[in-house]
């Protein structure tokens, strides 16, 4: 914990991942976050109700495409820093709708540099040289792998789908931005978070609150596909360390050492189940019983993993969860906050299958 705490803006603080950031900061440093956030149909206050009181802790709901807006947070609260996370993160919805990855992804992380850099110019010597972009990225950007080998910060970028190509683009714009203008900036990419308060249009949210209902279990094309899975939790960690200490100019991956196949994963969930809730929906004999095989995503990718030997050398991070303990915490999460999964559910998502529009 640092003595002195620092104002950093975090954009997309009311979504997945920048709300554990916040829940973090807020009980575990005395840094002071100013929370920006458009609220669209998945960024949830709730999930940052049990920090929400705490005076070190703001919101603000503006569009990080709004460049007046933008601009005014730098002017108002004159922050040592930013962690943005704000994006458009679902490939089914981005093979449904482009449009609005272009703009959040690639215009709104623009439109942020713009802001931060104009801002940063202003600064006396020493806070100018401490101010930190950290730019919050995923490893789909480098595309496919193979049956062999890991994703380290050298690996070519080929994005296969329009968010990972939007979240491309904006990486390429962070870099351009640092070795064109010098703005202090660090960028991390990260593997398939889950935990939670995690939007139920994700993998194992969506199984597990399917199973909870006793709903179908949709399993894309043979559920051989391989994800390196970080726990919400341990990826919060990470971040804070990479905005304190992180080397400028650099990039460092975060991985939970996690490989699973999606099947696997599915299984283990149902298996999970088996144990915390055996009081199953009518009629069903075993949670495993719902999985059904559906049509494979267009071009989904066969395997992601994350080397993270980078951030462990340098800056001494490791995950403390495995995949067996991170899984069944979230598992007894969703079953202990029925009420907020409801909330969610009540709105625009009800489970249904995204990403197979023409």
């Amino acid at each position: 914990m640092e003595q002195q705490g620092k104002t950093i803006l975090i954009t997309g603080g009311a979504g997945f991942i920048g709300s554990a950031v916040i829940r973090h900061l807020i009980q575990n440093t005395a840094h002071t976050v100013i929370n920006v956030d458009k609220l669209t149909y998945a960024g949830n206050l709730d999930s940052i109700a049990m920090v929400a009181d705490s005076p070190r802790y703001r919101f603000e709901q503006v569009d990080i495409c709004d460049a007046d807006e933008v601009a005014r947070l730098f002017r108002q609260y004159q922050p040592d820093g930013i962690m943005h996370l704000a994006a458009e993160s679902h490939v089914d919805r981005s093979i449904d709708g482009p449009s609005a990855f272009i703009q959040t992804n690639i215009l709104g992380t623009y439109t942020l540099l713009e802001g931060a850099r104009s801002y940063w110019n202003t600064l006396p010597a020493e806070q100018k040289a401490s101010f930190r972009f950290h730019h919050i990225s995923t490893d789909e950007v480098y595309g496919s792998l193979g049956e062999t080998g890991l994703f380290t910060e050298e690996t070519c970028y080929q994005p296969n789908s329009p968010y990972s190509a939007s979240k491309a683009s904006s990486d390429h714009l962070v870099r351009a931005w640092h070795h064109t203008y010098g703005l202090p900036v660090v960028t991390t990419n990260c593997s398939n978070n889950y935990g939670p308060y995690h939007f139920p249009e994700k993998l194992i949210p969506l199984i597990i609150l399917n199973a909870l209902e006793g709903k179908p279990l949709p399993v894309y094309g043979n559920g051989q596909q391989i994800r390196d899975w970080l726990y919400v939790e341990d990826h919060a960690r990470a971040l804070t360390l990479v905005f304190e200490q992180g080397k400028i100019g650099e990039e460092y991956n975060i991985g939970g050492h996690n490989e699973q196949k999606n099947l696997h994963v599915v299984e283990t969930i149902c298996d999970i189940l088996e144990q915390l809730k055996p009081e199953r929906p009518a009629g069903l004999n075993n949670y495993r019983d719902l999985i059904i095989f559906v049509q494979d995503r267009p071009g989904h990718d066969q395997r992601y993993a994350i080397d993270a030997s980078k951030i462990k050398r340098e800056l001494g991070w490791v995950p403390q969860e495995t995949f067996e303990t991170g899984l069944r915490k979230t598992v007894d999460w969703y079953i202990n906050n029925e009420t907020w999964w409801h909330r969610v559910r009540d709105g625009s998502y009800q489970g249904q299958r995204l990403g197979l529009k023409d």
